[in-house]
């Protein structure tokens, strides 16, 4: 096994069989790796499978082909240590803000009184440490993501799925995200998968930008940027930056793998 990387996706495909007994491939000869700490960002046109792709790294959804592995283990094993956030909050409305950060402990049979004050020291570092007893409805929108972000990390992952978090957000509100997300991975150490369809999203949050051609998904790109941490919003209007856009949107649509 290699522990180098947090995360090998090797030859990874995913069929599914129609009621009317068509098969429906989704994903099909997907190779890529993920170093630990990394934030890699994952574009592509809708349907393309960049959802799928993230539900079977997470163990949602089996595999059809292939193998993936976080820091070698398969993900077969039933690994603990990945969270995910959609794009939903999906907070529980009877539970306040820091029961909401605690349910996966609660989940485990693990919440204790030390983990209470670390989801607490969590909604401090976003912002929400005196909405604690709060309830999601008392929130806005980006502030109950927040929330949902907190009890992703609750836990400790080694390896954080984000799958459209911010795409319901207002424009304004998802600006001010974007500079959240990239202070709370700096801060937290841990390996970042994060599915978006905004391109220049992906360049300024991405370490590496991957691009998931048509259906079914294969990766026809996989592009570095070179940009310092953390980011500011200079690097967003740099021609660096608008090169990087460009170079990623000639990649949306194409389906031939890398050669």
């Amino acid at each position: 096994m290699n522990n180098e990387y947090a995360i090998s996706v090797n030859n990874v495909g995913k069929t599914y069989r129609s009621k009317d007994g068509h098969d429906n491939t989704v994903l099909k000869n997907l190779d890529f790796h993920v170093k630990p700490g990394e934030f890699v960002s994952i574009v592509g046109q809708s349907g393309s499978g960049k959802t799928t792709l993230l539900k079977t790294i997470s163990g949602l959804q089996e595999l059809t082909e292939g193998e993936i592995r976080v820091k070698g283990r398969l993900i077969s094993e039933g690994l603990e240590d990945i969270a995910m956030v959609f794009q939903a909050p999906v907070l529980l409305p009877w539970r306040n803000n820091i029961d909401n950060v605690l349910l996966p402990l609660e989940f485990r049979g693990t919440r204790t009184d030390e983990s209470r004050r670390y989801a607490q020291e969590l909604l401090e570092m976003v912002g929400l440490g005196g909405k604690a007893t709060r309830y999601s409805y008392e929130l806005s929108g980006g502030m109950q993501q927040r929330v949902a972000i907190c009890r992703a990390l609750v836990s400790h992952p080694e390896l954080l799925l984000m799958d459209e978090p911010f795409g319901a957000l207002d424009a304004m509100t998802r600006d001010s995200m974007n500079f959240e997300i990239q202070r709370i991975w700096q801060s937290t150490g841990c390996s970042v998968l994060f599915v978006t369809h905004s391109i220049p999203e992906a360049v300024w949050l991405g370490d590496r930008v991957v691009v998931v051609g048509d259906r079914p998904g294969r990766i026809v790109a996989d592009i570095s940027i070179d940009f310092p941490r953390p980011r500011n919003k200079e690097h967003r209007f740099s021609a660096a930056f608008s090169d990087y856009v460009t170079e990623i949107e000639s990649h949306i649509g194409v389906t031939a793998g890398i050669s």
